[in-house]
């Protein structure tokens, strides 16, 4: 081979843009090992070598261990089965920094304890089949003991709350909340009574009475009483909840009095437990979907609304 073809440590230095050191590194580890040496005992590389060396340098830089490389360089895995397989490497870290940051500006936002931060950072870490087999456990220790409507079940079943992989801060928030709220015994309580009701055939919710017609004006009342800042507890409360009182007497064929306005604010309560509906917010925050429309957001008002003017009679 002529010599003019080999290269000196130091030229591949200038080539590749590594250092002399790296190289003998290299060299040394059998990695890019040199071709002979000058009479001198300076060692010499072919253009093969310094070939080697670039794409060495490459998938260093793109975070490849050298182990692998290796394999590369002796031709037992292509360039692409490693690039491939780095790739998906990568996706995970990636997805995990994109989590941890997404708990960090939680814990920034609100503030959080050391103890919250460190459970938070433990229920996000969970697998995805660790996280189902949480709501699955609770869904068995609040169904599985009562006589319950299998559609009900199935409807609790079936909005499994799954966190993306890449998870919002807001969504990071929700998941923790709700894994607390599942392993509450009094909330799973509630759950369960409302599927004992509905197995017996009693009527869940006083708007599945009312009918929708009636619901849908009731929540424009109160919805623009809220916008007006009507407070429930005063006096321009009253017209609002007279009207709507007087509306679902018609519905019920009930007389619109005292003991008839408080069936309702105890109708609205028993319909709509605000941890069952924080259950399903969370959820749906979860998961991602757009919230079913109903009554939640008015509840509040509408009951404290109805009480306020049976006590004030």
């Amino acid at each position: 081979m002529d010599a003019t073809t080999l290269h000196s440590i130091g030229e591949l230095s200038r080539r590749t843009g590594l250092s002399v050191r790296t190289i003998r590194f290299y060299s040394d580890s059998g990695v890019v090992a040199p071709t002979t040496r000058s009479p001198a005992g300076y060692r010499l590389y072919d253009p093969d070598a310094l070939v080697r060396l670039e794409l060495l340098s490459t998938l260093r830089e793109l975070g490849i261990d050298l182990a692998t490389i290796q394999r590369v360089l002796a031709r037992e895995l292509s360039v692409a089965e490693v690039a491939a397989a780095h790739a998906d490497a990568l996706d995970v870290q990636i997805r995990m920094l994109q989590l941890r940051r997404s708990v960090l500006r939680v814990v920034a936002r609100r503030g959080s304890s050391t103890e919250e931060t460190k459970l938070m950072h433990r229920l996000t870490q969970l697998s995805g089949e660790e996280r189902r087999r949480l709501i699955d456990d609770f869904i068995e220790g609040t169904f599985g003991t009562v006589d319950a409507d299998p559609t009900a079940v199935a409807m609790v079943r079936a909005a499994t709350p799954d966190l993306p992989d890449v998870p919002t801060s807001e969504q990071v928030a929700a998941w923790v909340e709700l894994a607390k709220l599942v392993g509450d015994e009094d909330f799973r309580a509630r759950m369960r009574q409302a599927a004992v009701r509905e197995a017996a055939g009693r009527p869940f919710g006083i708007e599945r009475d009312a009918g929708v017609e009636l619901m849908e004006f009731t929540r424009q009342k109160v919805a623009e009483a809220m916008a007006s800042g009507i407070d429930p507890r005063g006096d321009r409360a009253a017209p609002v909840i007279d009207d709507l009182v007087h509306s679902f007497a018609v519905v019920f064929a009930r007389t619109p009095d005292t003991e008839f306005q408080y069936w309702m604010a105890q109708q609205f309560e028993e319909a709509h437990d605000p941890r069952v509906d924080r259950y399903w917010r969370l959820v749906w925050n979860v998961n991602g979907w757009q919230a079913v429309p109903n009554l939640l957001p008015v509840y509040p008002w509408l009951v404290q609304a109805l009480r306020n003017d049976r006590d004030a009679k």
